[in-house]
């Protein structure tokens, strides 16, 4: 194979011939299978739903654009994706990270330039979308080959028509089977699969017309797996090999919803209007005669007025007959002559339900609340009793997707760290668990629910509380009625502790159990402010009322 185009930030250290496994590393996309050449997969489509990748992510685009899914997609992206005129949509969360102070502070300004070459506090929304109908994405880092410490120079997006994820098995060399035969007794089947991961670039969006030969990677332009961001949704058709949008579930329910709204349409323009029946009396006339005496009536009274909504005219069209249009019937001698009926319209024109039940099921396909679909649905400030268990399952559904956007983070900030010398791909390794991301969250619904809990909580506090000591523990009040965990109780005691020394707080053992009033001799300790006396020498009022107070005591 040619030298790749980009670089790689792997360790150049090679595995150890002991570690042996036949099953290879998984991939980036989570799927198991390999592509032995070519650029794009192909196979009879049998079932009529996709051939290719190209073909499936163009479909996904051409979805995004009917109004239904494309407003099922604005709830998702609105939802992971909070625009704030102060605030970054999204931080790096270093909490659980044990390093040093610098380490932290130096990770959290790579990631301030990350955002800032993507320019993602303006074009959040848009990245986010373009990742939600893909299914994929992804960035080209562009660094200074001359000095690879500066970091990520530029990272320019690629269309995902363009670009193509490739997992091809090396060739067996027997002479590798034989040195390792040589140094144990292990079967050869058991080695490591070598396979080789890079990324197959067509600057040409054309369709690629060499599918079926397998040579369309010929013409593309190979790249390092290192030297990309790849990003996927996770969802994987393992049948195929194939990485999935979220979108794919609804294709059926939104086919189904464009067929029913297309019948019904044709069905309301053909019943709508009433029609005439009319019975000419053709008398004793022949067959012949009889139809072209019919023809030269119905073309005398008949006037069909079409109208173009491109040009704004209205024509009189008389050479064509349309399903609205008047029925002309012959009638033989002895019957009643001519006559004219009238066919009603069709009747329970204003039936949707077909149509919601339809709209339903493409919402519950994309996961989005049927709730929604309504324009009138207001936001619900009331109990969390009161609040839709679909907007939870939503909430949870929004939280996912941004776990698994946020990798797109990780890999950027991985080769940032890793060309700047600040870490080892070993630390690397190490550290990748512990950094999180915190997006702003704008949904209400979940820290509704935790406030009231909070309040039901406090509430059974109070009724067992004089109970506390006869029957129940504090400890068992923390554990099982305030649901305090370990680590909790231990911070809490730590911060009460703080804050009494700190003088927040007042000592409980300085106060009255019972009246909550500082003890007598403890007053010191309160941080009671002393009273000081008027200009001209007298007694204020606060040491009058305090001194009266005494002395009823």
């Amino acid at each position: 194979m040619a030298r790749l185009f980009g670089f790689s930030v792997e360790d150049n250290e090679k595995k150890s011939q002991s570690i042996v496994s036949p099953v290879p590393e998984n991939n980036q996309d989570g799927s198991d299978y390999y592509i032995q050449s070519g650029f794009y997969g192909s196979y009879v489509d049998i079932e009529g739903v996709y051939r290719n990748e190209f073909d499936l992510i163009k479909r996904y685009r051409e979805m995004a654009l009917h109004p239904e899914v494309d407003g099922a997609i604005e709830d998702i992206v609105n939802e992971a994706i909070v625009s704030d005129l102060y605030d970054s949509p999204v931080e790096v969360e270093l909490s659980n990270l044990n390093a040093s102070d610098k380490l932290k502070k130096i990770i959290r300004e790579e990631f301030k330039n990350i955002k800032e070459i993507l320019d993602f506090d303006r074009k959040a929304h848009e990245i986010f979308r373009n990742w939600y109908v893909d299914g994929k994405l992804c960035y080209l880092k562009v660094i200074d080959q001359k000095r690879p410490q500066d970091g990520i120079q530029d990272l320019r997006y690629i269309d995902s028509l363009k670009i193509k994820y490739i997992r091809k098995e090396k060739k067996k060399d027997r002479n590798d089977y034989i040195n390792v035969r040589r140094n144990n007794d292990e079967d050869p089947s058991t080695l490591n699969p070598q396979i080789d991961e890079y990324f197959m670039y067509t600057p040409a969006p054309a369709y690629p017309s060499n599918l079926a030969t397998g040579g369309g990677g010929s013409k593309g332009i190979k790249i390092a797996k290192d030297a990309i961001t790849y990003c996927t949704s996770g969802l994987i058709d393992r049948n195929r090999g194939s990485v999935l949008s979220y979108l794919h579930k609804a294709i059926k329910g939104l086919n189904q919803l464009r067929m029913i709204e297309d019948s019904l349409v044709i069905y309301r323009l053909s019943r709508a209007p009433e029609r005439r029946i009319f019975y000419i009396d053709v008398g004793n006339l022949p067959k012949i005669k009889a139809e072209q005496y019919l023809k030269e009536v119905m073309y005398r009274y008949r006037n069909k007025l079409v109208y173009n909504a491109q040009t704004g005219e209205v024509r009189d069209d008389r050479k064509f007959m349309s399903m609205m249009e008047d029925f002309w019937l012959p009638r033989r001698e002895g019957g009643r002559g001519t006559e004219i009926t009238t066919l009603p319209g069709g009747q329970n024109l204003g039936e949707l339900s077909d149509i919601e039940y339809f709209q339903k099921k493409l919402y519950r396909a994309l996961a989005v609340p049927e709730s929604r679909i309504a324009s009138d649905g207001g936001f619900n400030l009331g109990r969390s009793s009161e609040i839709l268990r679909d907007e939870l399952k939503f909430a949870k559904f929004v939280g996912r997707l941004r776990k698994r956007f946020a990798q797109m983070f990780n890999d950027m900030l991985k080769t940032q760290l890793i060309l700047k010398n600040i870490i080892t791909p070993e630390d690397w390794e190490s550290i990748r668990e512990h950094i999180q991301y915190d997006f702003l969250y704008d949904n209400q619904f979940a820290e509704l629910k935790e406030s009231e809990l909070m309040n039901e909580r406090l509430g059974t506090l109070a009724t067992i509380e004089p109970y506390i000591g006869k029957y129940y523990s504090n400890d068992y009040v923390r554990r099982k009625v305030l649901r305090q965990t370990d680590s909790e109780i231990i911070e809490i005691d730590e911060q009460i502790e703080q804050e009494i020394k700190d003088g927040i707080i007042p000592d409980p053992s300085a106060v009255d159990p019972i009246t909550g009033e500082p003890l007598e001799g403890e007053m010191g300790m309160m941080g009671d402010v002393p009273t000081e006396p008027d200009i001209d020498g007298g007694i204020t009022d606060a040491q009058v009322q305090k001194d009266t107070k005494s002395a009823e005591i």
